[in-house]
């Protein structure tokens, strides 16, 4: 442990502890079942894995300022997807190679140790546009000898001038393959021409590589940089996940700051190339989520993590929790299946250990609808509707209503108050079969027509406020359940 790692980690103890007296203890909004960050700002999830039955999420964290500063990795552990530990720092920017931040990477398991490679953040002094002039963003090699609790780097293994020169400054967040026996990184870009790219370099002992090429883009209209790729297959259908910034809104699609979605189409293992063949489809259509990555697990399930935020929002969407010293939280992990060529998001099953005090009722709805038994705000409600004869409207909290349109087809997620600078999002939805809600103390997450399609979003509501009501024409199955608080 070298001088500036060893003050850095000393001075982060005794700022968490001081923070957590003063501030946690009595915070409401703090969330009851989700990753989130002791204190501080969280971001990116990253190195996602699995190792001899123990889950890792590290991500991206800033723990002296919960407006997002200085990155470091974050590390929490678990051994069922459910209950996690904390374990703090885990690589600090202790090097002239990531001076300015620990950025995003990858993590793989092979040969009884873990992988690790991320983005070394530096940048100059001067006047720089850090776009062509001004910024590093080097490939670091680590790895860990104990199953990733912790962590040795071992060398920069691309500077910024091993990248190519017809892209800007702009290439970051790592991930790795095996195809062949050969290595294969892809990294995200943003080129001269201000595209998006995904491009691709290769190796043989994850020490020397060489550039290989453009792996995927650039598309019209996709954006001017293509932040966290994670490529990978289910069922031969081959997917490349992306977080394009510079999207235009569309509709009502691509509402937000910067997008997080994917692109189905095929691998070319001749080339290592990857070929479209797909328009760019929202992975969520909440106001808070990006970066995602997954891995898959012992079982053999595609997992996805995401980002429970968005980069560069602070003016227009706030989160109230600053004021408390923490930002931010991971959404729910999903599992990823595609059936009838088309990608599912479903909740972990593990999740249902946490259920208890279950509530449920069948009726034919006609008008409003309430119960003692339907209300609070830790909770799993499915709502499951046939024969829809109007619009359904379902008012959750203090001002937060989803609201089916059945003339129009829409499915809308409104806010009022509560939701901080967020109003409305609105999906194309042709008819509505289910609801899935999962509720903490500042989220929500909504899947639809048994993964279909997510919404994601943060919401603050006053302590108390947990009505939950329902208004329509249709005949419905309302589950519910408490949810079990892991921070209690």
């Amino acid at each position: 442990m070298n001088p500036l790692h060893h003050e850095l980690k000393h001075l982060y103890e005794k700022v968490k502890q001081d923070t957590l007296i003063k501030n946690n203890e009595e915070d409401y909004w703090r969330l009851s079942y989700h990753v989130m960050p002791p204190i501080g700002w969280l971001n990116d999830p990253n190195g996602v894995m699995q190792y001899d039955g123990v889950y890792h999420l590290y991500y991206q964290y800033s723990p002296y300022n919960a407006n997002g500063g200085l990155k470091y990795w974050g590390h929490q552990s678990s051994k069922d997807l459910v209950h996690f530990k904390d374990h703090g720092i885990v690589l600090y920017p202790d090097q002239p190679y990531d001076l300015h931040g620990v950025y995003s990477g990858t993590a793989f398991v092979e040969d009884g140790k873990v992988h690790y490679f991320y983005t070394g953040n530096v940048k100059h002094l001067g006047e720089h546009d850090y776009i062509t002039s001004g910024r590093e963003q080097n490939t670091i090699y680590a790895i860990s000898h104990d199953g990733g609790f912790t962590i040795e780097k071992v060398a920069c293994v691309l500077h910024a001038s091993d990248y190519p020169k017809e892209f800007s400054q702009h290439i970051r967040d790592p991930k790795v393959f095996k195809h062949a026996g050969i290595y294969y990184m892809l990294l995200g870009a943003r080129d001269l021409n201000s595209q998006g790219q995904v491009i691709v370099y290769k190796s043989k002992d994850l020490i020397e590589w060489n550039y290989h090429g453009v792996f995927a883009g650039p598309i019209d209209g996709l954006g001017y940089m293509w932040e966290c790729p994670d490529y990978f297959e289910i069922n031969d259908t081959a997917l490349l996940i992306i977080s394009p910034q510079g999207v235009e809104s569309e509709g009502y699609a691509c509402q937000n700051i910067y997008q997080a979605g994917y692109l189905l189409g095929e691998f070319d293992d001749s080339k290592i190339t990857f070929i479209a063949e797909s328009q760019f489809i929202e992975l969520d259509r909440g106001f808070d989520f990006y970066a995602p990555q997954t891995f898959v697990d012992r079982k053999g399930r595609r997992i996805l993590w995401g980002w429970m935020g968005l980069p560069d929002e602070s003016g227009v969407i706030t989160n109230p929790t600053v004021e408390k010293g923490w930002q931010h939280a991971m959404t729910l992990p999903r599992e990823l299946t595609v059936e009838n060529g088309q990608l599912k998001q479903r909740p972990l099953p593990e999740y249902k250990m946490l259920r208890h005090d279950y509530f449920t009722d069948t009726l034919q709805l006609n008008g409003q609808y309430q119960h003692e038994q339907l209300r609070g705000d830790v909770f799993e409600l499915i709502i499951s509707i046939d024969h829809l004869e109007a619009d359904l409207e379902i008012s959750l909290r203090q001002d937060t209503v989803l609201y089916y349109d059945q003339q129009d087809e829409l499915l809308h997620l409104k806010h009022g108050k509560s939701g901080y600078g967020r109003d409305q999002r609105t999906i194309e939805l042709a008819e509505l079969h289910q609801l899935q809600i999962f509720s903490d103390r500042s989220s929500l997450e909504v899947f639809v027509n048994d993964g279909d399609y997510v919404l994601t979003t943060r919401v603050y509501p006053d302590q108390g406020q947990d009505n939950i009501t329902i208004n329509g024409s249709a005949r419905v199955t309302i589950k519910k359940w408490v949810l079990k608080s892991l921070t209690s």
